[in-house]
């Protein structure tokens, strides 16, 4: 039975492997592994079900494993098993591996009563089954110039985004136009789902990940001198996009009060450990702070120079928000509260000391939770008042769940939204330079929260870091850049590829002057001669020619040419001039109709008597700026026998 479970095992990881998503590309190997392993361990944790075995690979019989698959989606932590795989590989797996065994056993030729068994089994997850065509995690577009990759990202982050396979985004943009999609691509970008950044020679790991920058000092951030240049640890792109896709949600106008994006306080009431201040601020919902002797107002004449308290006042009584979180010290490792800021500054005159008050609403106290390790490893000092910048509102929330703290989870809740980083132009930059070390965690296997999550600590700040698996890698690639082929190793292995490649179909004859162009055949017959004279990596893209169908006129024509695929052939030949003049059919048109003019040189004209000096016949070749108006010069590039 071990080996028969380790055949079907192989088999089923050999047939995901050719296994095409909706845009016809194959899986990449990281989501082919992430499937077979969520197959194999995760009937294991369901609870509250009795299945005959939870080696799913036991079960060669379609009927009995669709059974056995209704069963496991009745479980009752079925979600929560399915969501720690990532991607809901769970899910997926369950609905692949019964294709897998149909198609194994022929199930094609079932009977009609087999057949309706088996549609009954597999329940509503296969009667939406459009929406198990879910895009890799990591994607590059790839092609030549003016295929419409940076236009195509817009309808992937979208499918990624709405969970919709990309069969239904090509068909709405078609049905409904580009602009509605692109108007909700947007409001996700508006919104921080979607990032977008082109790489270029010079992007780097700062940029991208963390680095060290300068900034002029200034009054309120420092005690040093105003104007002096200091540094700090900056976050890059790349960097706070993770953070911000693992950002719990807070439920908006919450009872709470807990604000969207909360500021992280920590606050001594009275000191450490118990005291009578900190007791009264539990009892009474609030917190307090000292430095009454400056009175309750403070201006700018107040003299800090013999008490200090300048930047905790401040802190206190002007940059404490309403919906901030404070984690209220017990002693240099532990807090014993956490709370929310719902009141402004006041002064209460009646208590003898610690009179600054803000009204807070307490989640937790009386508790004892370490937080050494949340802080970096960094103890809290006695100071009232900073920010805990090292903590995240996902932090405090897990604190609260393991305190029992439950209500505040319709609150807070975990962000299972799906987040798009496209990075245009990938291949322009340094990839070593610039993911560095992180280069392994995204893989999808390796994200946050899953059985080979990987986290590294980062050299400036010393943070851990991690890729959520809520984020997407978007890229696009030119192949006139750079072949896949020489593309780096390591990024290669992590992402899967779609070709893009020029579309004739995507255009339409067009009517110029009363006369009929026909663009696919044109364009064809271009991208034919340069796969021959050179590779189909450097052919020409339909995109150049849509705004063509704007203005469908002869000049607009002549510029398209004289402007964009004259260049790029040049670039493409390396003003190779005889092998451009084969892709446009100038050989095959009367001079006045070419589109470059070849020339023979009179060397003796040109130079006189040369002697012995043997000079190979010359030719010179001169854009025909005059055929470039000329219907002619353009039909004849796909059919040179073609006449007025």
């Amino acid at each position: 039975m071990a080996d028969q479970t380790k055949v079907l095992k192989k088999e089923y990881t050999n047939w995901l492997r050719r296994k095409k998503k909706a845009n016809g590309q194959p899986y990449s190997e990281g989501t082919v592994m992430q499937y077979v392993s969520a197959l194999s361990t995760s009937p294991a944790k369901l609870s509250n079900i009795e299945l005959e075995t939870t080696n799913v690979f036991e079960i060669v019989d379609v009927i009995q494993y669709g059974n056995m698959r209704k069963a496991m989606e009745q479980a009752e932590n079925f979600d929560l098993v399915n969501e720690r795989t990532g991607n809901k590989a769970f899910q997926y797996s369950l609905v692949y591996f019964e294709d897998f065994l149909r198609e194994k056993l022929g199930f094609e030729n079932a009977s009609s009563q087999e057949n309706e068994q088996l549609n009954t089994a597999k329940g509503d997850l296969i009667m939406n089954s459009s929406k198990n065509h879910m895009l890799d995690k990591n994607t590059i577009l790839y092609g030549p110039p003016g295929t419409g990759k940076t236009y195509h990202t817009v309808l992937y982050a979208i499918s990624i985004i709405e969970g919709k396979p990309l069969n239904a985004i090509l068909q709405e943009e078609k049905a409904n136009g580009y602009s509605r999609i692109n108007e909700r691509f947007e409001a996700y970008k508006a919104n921080g789902q979607v990032v977008f950044t082109t790489f270029h020679q010079s992007y780097g790991y700062e940029e991208f990940i963390e680095g060290i920058k300068p900034r002029i000092v200034s009054e309120e951030l420092t005690d040093s001198e105003i104007g002096e240049v200091a540094y700090e640890i900056v976050p890059g792109v790349f960097k706070s996009f993770c953070e911000a896709a693992e950002k719990p949600i807070v439920q908006p106008s919450n009872d709470y009060g807990i604000r969207k994006e909360p500021t992280i306080w920590k606050v001594s009431l009275g000191g450490s450990k118990e005291n009578q201040v900190k007791r009264d601020c539990f009892n009474n919902n609030r917190i307090r702070i000292g430095w009454d002797n400056y009175g309750e107002i403070l201006t700018e004449d107040t003299d800090f120079s013999q008490h200090g308290g300048k930047m905790i006042l401040s802190r206190f009584m002007n940059e404490m928000r309403h919906g901030d979180i404070v984690l209220v010290l017990y002693d240099e490792e532990t807090v014993d509260a956490i709370g929310v800021v719902t009141g402004d500054y006041e002064w209460l005159e009646d208590m003898q000391d610690y009179k600054r008050s803000r009204e807070v609403n307490w989640l937790v106290k009386d508790i004892r939770e370490n937080i050494l390790e949340l802080n970096d490893n960094t103890v809290m000092t006695l100071g009232s008042v900073y920010r805990l910048n090292r903590i995240t509102l996902s932090d405090v929330l897990d604190i609260l769940q393991r305190q029992q703290s439950s209500h505040v989870d319709s609150v807070i809740q975990k962000n299972n939204k799906n987040y798009v980083f496209i990075m245009d132009e990938i291949n322009r930059g340094n990839i070593s330079k610039i993911f560095g070390e992180l280069i392994t965690l995204i893989e999808p296997s390796k994200r946050k929260g899953l059985p080979e999550e990987i986290m590294v600590k980062l050299p400036y700040s010393q943070e851990y870091f991690g890729v959520p698996s809520n984020v997407y890698l978007l890229a696009t690639m030119n192949t006139a850049d750079r072949s896949i082929a020489r593309l780096d190793t390591a990024l290669r292995r992590r992402f899967s590829f779609a070709e893009m490649m020029p579309n004739p179909d995507c255009l339409d004859s067009i009517e110029i002057n009363a006369e009929v162009l026909d663009l696919p055949k044109m364009l064809d017959s271009m991208n034919r001669r340069i796969e021959v004279l050179y590779d189909r990596e450097h052919t020409v893209g339909h995109a150049y020619f849509f705004d063509l169908y704007k203005e469908p006129t002869l000049e607009k024509l002549g510029r398209i040419f004289e402007h964009t695929i004259i260049p790029l052939l040049q670039e493409y030949f390396y003003d190779n001039y005889e092998k451009i003049r084969l892709v446009l059919s100038d050989n095959n048109k009367p001079e006045s109709e070419q589109f470059i003019v070849m020339s023979e040189v009179n060397l003796n004209e040109l130079f006189g008597s040369i002697g012995d000096f043997d000079l190979d016949d010359t030719y010179t070749y001169t854009i025909n700026r005059a055929a470039l108006s000329q219907i002619e010069t353009y039909r004849k590039i796909y059919d040179y026998n073609s006449s007025k």
